[in-house]
């Protein structure tokens, strides 16, 4: 079990919460630290709706799709961590951050990116 003083943990987790607040001004410029996933964000969202037909990103909890969307770009587009790591990592963000049901959400949209994409996770 990973602990929540793990700085790649603390990294993810800010990176988290500047996506989540920046989605409320989207007309503000992004920080630097999220400017890489806010550039990408039609990409990313396009297969995030791929992954969870049964919800459109306009209902899709705030925090969920934060955390989705930080996923997606470390699975999809940076391809710099292996793919269980950073699904393991996105459902403890929702476990810490989101709703009851946020972890299984999560586990769920990223599985079925995983199937769509053809991502290797071994």
């Amino acid at each position: 079990m990973k602990k929540k003083s793990d700085p790649r943990h603390k990294k993810r987790a800010e990176l988290m919460q500047d996506l989540f607040s920046w989605q409320f001004k989207t007309d503000r410029k992004p920080t630097i630290k999220i400017r890489p996933v806010v550039s990408n964000l039609s990409d990313i969202d396009e297969l995030i709706s791929k992954s969870a037909p049964d919800r459109p990103i306009s209902e899709i909890n705030r925090i969920d799709l934060a955390i989705l969307r930080l996923a997606v770009f470390e699975l999809i587009i940076e391809k710099g961590v292996p793919p269980k790591v950073v699904i393991d990592e996105a459902v403890e963000l929702g476990k810490e951050y989101g709703s009851d049901s946020s972890a299984a959400f999560i586990n769920g949209a990223l599985g079925k990116l995983i199937q769509l994409e053809k991502i290797k996770t071994d």
